[in-house]
């Protein structure tokens, strides 16, 4: 029979330690992990509460603090992204927000590219230097810009790479030696990448941000996010802060993902072999006037992608003609691919990001990021790549027509 010797699972590979890690397994033998929907948890004796709150027992407490199906999650993706820790919340913004908010505070100053998520954006431009932060954002893909700005001593570097949305891809060992040398934490959003395609921890970055809402779920079912990095950085500097403002990821949400783990690499290896097949297509179609996707050859940072990405990930950005209305009638035009601002589902959709992601940037932030009226953000699914070619075409040729 299968063995349930924790010992013998923790010998096996990622893979298969994904799928058999069966700690919180009850009495009842069931093949699924136990989902503990509990608020709290009781003691034996009021010596007990005690030790536990001083810390010198291990007791769980509070579901604000610990819960058997968050840890499970939480030690399941420590072990995918090979870090030390890891650290949950309620959804992949409260993730970045939790990373930045722990290790900054008034006077402080944090370096970011400008080519991010648009309500990180808002989180640097507009929270941060209410709270007495300076904060700087350049453009991510030039090395001089780094270097000038990380010639002060900084606490915080954060940056996307891929970059949502035109997915400019970051060198991240050259970023993370100048933040060391700045002596800055360096904060990688990995969340296009995902953790099976690009492990920044081992090219130097400090700390790894997930929006677990994306391919983690990967079906569109609950939100979460996941910080990732050394154990005394999650346990004394991001801990504190999560447990005592309540960013907290639910029992449930914790067991969905966990789920959605056990699947991750099979969906994202087979989600990239179709944007690859997409994305070459896309380029040969009239009505698209521009396409970025790490794999091809013509990416502006194609051989960097190559040197630290595993494959060319899920996303495409394509622009076509005539653009917002080209675009608007582009996406009216698909049968298949849905309209949305979600992405990492295995079902594809597409987004226009001036209008939805990236709507409250200015004109002139959005032309500086390569974001205009015809852009369209595109995440691939697990579709018959043909059937998506097909569709693809049909919002080529609305496109096309919307000039005239």
């Amino acid at each position: 029979m299968p063995s349930t010797d924790p010992s013998f699972i923790a010998s096996c590979r990622t893979d298969t330690r994904l799928l058999h890690d069966a700690r919180n397994r009850t009495e009842h033998g069931e093949t699924s992990d136990a989902i503990f929907p509990t608020s709290g948890f009781v003691y034996d004796s009021a010596e007990q509460a005690d030790a536990t709150f001083e810390g010198t027992i291990q007791h769980l407490q509070y579901s604000r603090y610990g819960n058997p199906t968050v840890d499970a999650l939480q030690d399941r993706l420590a072990l995918l992204e090979g870090a030390e820790a890891c650290q949950t919340t309620s959804t992949g913004m409260g993730a970045v927000s939790c990373a930045l908010l722990a290790q900054l505070k008034a006077g402080d100053r944090v370096v970011a590219s400008s080519a991010l998520f648009g309500s990180t954006h808002w989180l640097l431009d507009s929270l941060l230097p209410g709270y007495g932060i300076e904060t700087v954002m350049l453009d991510g893909t030039d090395p001089k810009a780094w270097e000038e700005a990380l010639s002060k001593p900084t606490q915080a570097v954060l940056i996307e790479t891929p970059s949502n949305p035109m997915l400019d891809v970051l060198d991240i060992r050259h970023i993370a030696d100048l933040a060391h040398k700045a002596g800055a934490v360096f904060m990688v959003d990995n969340v296009f990448a995902t953790p099976v395609g690009q492990k920044p921890l081992e090219l130097g970055a400090d700390v790894v941000i997930y929006s677990c809402t994306k391919h983690i779920d990967g079906q569109g079912r609950v939100m979460g996010g996941a910080i990732l990095g050394s154990k005394k950085w999650i346990t004394e500097t991001l801990q504190p802060f999560v447990r005592n403002t309540g960013n907290t990821l639910s029992p449930f949400n914790a067991w969905v993902l966990s789920k959605g783990l056990e699947t991750l690499r099979l969906r994202v290896d087979a989600m990239a072999r179709n944007a690859a097949r997409v994305a070459d297509a896309l380029s040969e179609l009239p009505g698209i006037t521009s396409v970025r996707y790490p794999g091809r050859k013509d990416h502006p940072q194609a051989d960097l992608a190559r040197k630290q990405m595993s494959n060319g990930g899920t996303l495409v950005a394509f622009s076509v003609a005539n653009g917002r209305e080209g675009a608007f009638a582009c996406l009216n035009a698909f049968r298949l691919i849905a309209i949305s601002n979600n992405l990492g589902d295995a079902r594809s959709l597409a987004t226009h990001p001036a209008t939805t992601t990236h709507r409250k940037l200015t004109p002139e932030q959005r032309a500086a990021l390569g974001i205009t009226d015809g852009s369209i953000r595109f995440s691939v699914g697990l579709e018959d790549a043909e059937d998506l070619i097909e569709d693809l075409r049909r919002g080529a040729e609305a496109a096309l027509k919307a000039g005239k």
